[in-house]
């Protein structure tokens, strides 16, 4: 409350004691004509009350609104000229809609524009009729309200990409390199483990998948996701061309997170890394992926974001690349139970037409391949930095009975809860398939649903974190 208005009603609150005292004190028979003087203040005194409250809820309105017409306006920042800008500040607080019989007004020459910063301030002054107020001849009150508004590319920043490196990012990354090392090999992925082979390719003979897909020229989405990273930082060149405001770091995630590459503002030093650094490329893979240790490690790496305002005091920006599949491969491929055919759980072989199932206890660990659960991303979020999240698309492998028995199975059969301490999110029935929630968990990883996006086939990933970063360029945030 202010100072004026505490004022006030201190002096009408003694002003009515004195009057309720001299009615009760009051033998004369003039007491009415006292109490009708005295009477004015402690009106005026309820009027102020009434007449305060009001003009705060409609500053709080006013607030609400310049607030929305800079974030319109900061947006055209980069095509119209300042007094275009000005005058669209003007229109869009205006559109924003009025209260009935308040005086509005915006002042043009505080606004103040930097192109350069990409950032507006505004302020407006605002006139509210008073009720009650106007006995003692106060008609209005005047309320003032100022925002400003700045977008992240002006900003100091730092982006840390986070790249999934289990050995289902080994996946071929088209239909077409699929069904070659599918016709090479007898599977899709170019798994680094001696199994099967050798395998023979014009001529030469090659013991592990993964050289063997090299060998027919397949390329992996591992590869495809180096690609996606190197977008990110040619855009990066792009929004900061001096170098001197955004930096960025390379990151590995498998059963913890690793920093392949410090943040850095040379981007010919990320280039590089992500060239030579085989941690990062399809070179090297990990067999599992622990996300409840990775996530909470990375944002360790990460720390607390600041303001932007300063080198030692940067927005951060958190780019995870991930098929979102907490899996170790030994969970799918290890049979330590006792089999049991024509049981309930899952057609790992046929013959013919018919269907030849295996109880669970056939494969105990089945239930713990599952979706991450998104909470492992909340310490990022605590800590300020936002969170934006490429999911490249799990495929439904339906003859695979590895995929039908872990990523097919339906939420229910999984550990999501019980194993992971997830929660099925509100109207998701539990017959979900693994596969199909993975989107929906990874959403709620990101900050917010516009930085989380889907992809499958390789143009898609290779953009997809690009898309994702320039979205977060393009938003804005309030500063004042």
């Amino acid at each position: 409350m202010s100072p004026l208005l505490t004022g006030m009603l201190r002096r009408y609150r003694s002003a009515a004691a004195r009057a309720a005292a001299l009615f009760g004190a009051d033998r004369s028979g003039n007491f009415a004509l006292t109490f009708a003087l005295i009477s004015v203040p402690m009106l005026i005194g309820v009027g102020a009350s009434i007449d305060y409250v009001r003009a705060y809820n409609i500053r709080d309105r006013m607030q609400d609104d310049l607030d929305a017409a800079l974030i319109a306006a900061v947006r055209e920042v980069d095509t119209l000229t300042e007094d275009n800008i000005k005058e669209r500040v003007k229109v869009w607080f205006n559109a924003q809609g009025r209260t009935a019989g308040i005086s509005y007004r915006v002042d043009t020459d505080t606004i103040a524009i930097s192109k350069t910063n990409r950032s507006i301030q505004a302020t407006v002054h605002g006139e509210v009729p008073t009720t009650l107020m106007k006995i003692g001849g106060v008609n209005n009150v005047s309320v003032q309200v100022t925002a400003a508004v700045a977008g992240p590319a002006t900003s100091y920043l730092n982006v840390y990409i986070a790249l999934d490196k289990s050995a289902s990012m080994l996946l071929a990354a088209t239909s077409a390199g699929q069904t070659t090392l599918m016709n090479k090999t007898g599977c899709n992925f170019a798994c680094h483990e001696k199994e099967g082979g050798p395998w023979t390719v014009n001529g030469k003979s090659y013991a592990l998948r993964y050289n063997t897909a090299k060998a027919l020229g397949v390329t992996l989405r591992a590869d495809v996701s180096v690609t996606a990273a190197q977008e990110v930082v040619d855009l990066i060149k792009a929004a900061d061309p001096t170098g001197l405001r955004i930096r960025v770091g390379f990151y590995t995630l498998g059963s913890t997170a690793t920093e392949e590459l410090a943040p850095t503002y040379s981007m010919s030093a990320a280039t590089n890394a992500l060239k030579t650094d085989t941690d990062l490329t399809s070179a090297k893979s990990i067999a599992y992926s622990y996300f409840d240790k990775s996530l909470p490690a990375l944002a360790e790496l990460v720390g607390n974001a600041g303001d932007g305002s300063s080198e030692s005091s940067p927005l951060k920006l958190v780019l995870i690349l991930t098929d979102g599949v907490q899996s170790q491969r030994s969970w799918v491929t290890t049979n330590n139970g006792t089999a049991t055919k024509d049981g309930t759980w899952i057609c790992v072989a046929s013959s013919g037409s018919t269907c030849i199932k295996y109880n669970i206890s056939y494969f105990p660990d089945q239930p713990k391949v599952s979706p991450l659960n998104p909470g492992w991303c909340q310490d990022m979020k605590t800590n300020t930095a936002t969170v934006g999240v490429l999911y490249t698309e799990y495929l439904s492998i339906d003859k695979d009975w590895g995929y039908n028995g872990t990523v097919g199975e339906t939420m229910a059969t999984s550990g999501f809860t019980s194993v992971w301490g997830g929660t099925l999110k509100t109207g998701v029935p539990s017959t979900t398939t693994r596969r199909n929630y993975i989107p929906t968990a990874l959403s709620d990883c990101a900050t917010s649903s516009d930085l989380f996006l889907a992809a499958n086939d390789p143009d898609e990933i290779e953009a997809g974190l690009a898309k994702i970063f320039s979205q977060y360029l393009g938003s804005v945030r309030l500063t004042q």
